[in-house]
């Protein structure tokens, strides 16, 4: 296991590698695989890009993140401005905008309405985080399944025996109509984060309890 010295030097040497993260100062602290976030960045962008790349470091086990967006004032843009470009990404990406409210205050983005599967709701993310001027975001986008089947067990099995991230990791599922559960063990956060995007991939999942420890 990494020390907390050396888990933190990955990190940041891995926000250097990454030339979008040049300019951000993020300091990082380090204490038994959890890993602490904070300082500031220039556009919620950058913020999302921060979390994927530290939670994609071996030896990370958890993320606690409190970054904050600082956006140059003299940059900043209307809220009006930033509906307007958020509903333009939107018709761009995979989700159904028609089926969307979006609302600006003080550049906090809130997204409602319903879609039918989990990576057009972070999708809808990574277009709101695309705009210039947004400073957070809450996204309250529901889950509602095109089918009313129950997900059956050894389906979501299978799907995970599929990638290399997952195959041969102590994985335990439990599946109680259109809500899974996870449990058993895996090697990083990163692999406990892909098991969890796969299982979101099956059609009518409505909840993932991703419950997997990091050995």
């Amino acid at each position: 296991m990494k020390n907390d010295q050396d888990l933190e030097r990955d990190i940041q040497d891995a926000f250097k590698w990454d030339p979008l993260l040049k300019a951000e100062k993020v300091n990082i602290l380090a204490n038994e695989g959890i890993v602490t976030l904070s300082g500031e960045v220039q556009n919620y962008h950058d913020k999302i890009i921060v979390e994927r790349i530290a939670k994609s470091i071996d030896g990370v086990k958890v993320i606690i993140e409190h970054l904050t967006v600082k956006i140059d004032p003299n940059a900043k843009s209307t809220d009006e401005e930033i509906a307007k470009n958020i509903l333009k990404y939107l018709k761009l990406s995979w989700v159904p905008s028609d089926r969307i409210k979006v609302k600006v205050e003080g550049g906090h983005v809130t997204l409602d309405g319903q879609v039918t599967y989990n990576f057009q709701k972070e999708d809808a993310k990574k277009s709101v985080g695309g705009v210039k001027g947004v400073l957070m975001l809450t996204n309250n986008l529901e889950l509602i399944p095109e089918t009313k089947d129950y997900l059956e067990k050894r389906i979501i099995e299978h799907a995970l025996l599929r990638y290399s991230a997952t195959v041969g990791q102590n994985i335990r599922v439990k599946v109680e109509e259109n809500n899974i559960h996870l449990n058993g063990t895996v090697e990083s956060l990163y692999q406990k984060e892909q098991a969890e995007k796969i299982v979101w991939n099956a059609p009518g999942v409505l909840a993932v309890f991703n419950e997997l420890l990091i050995e």
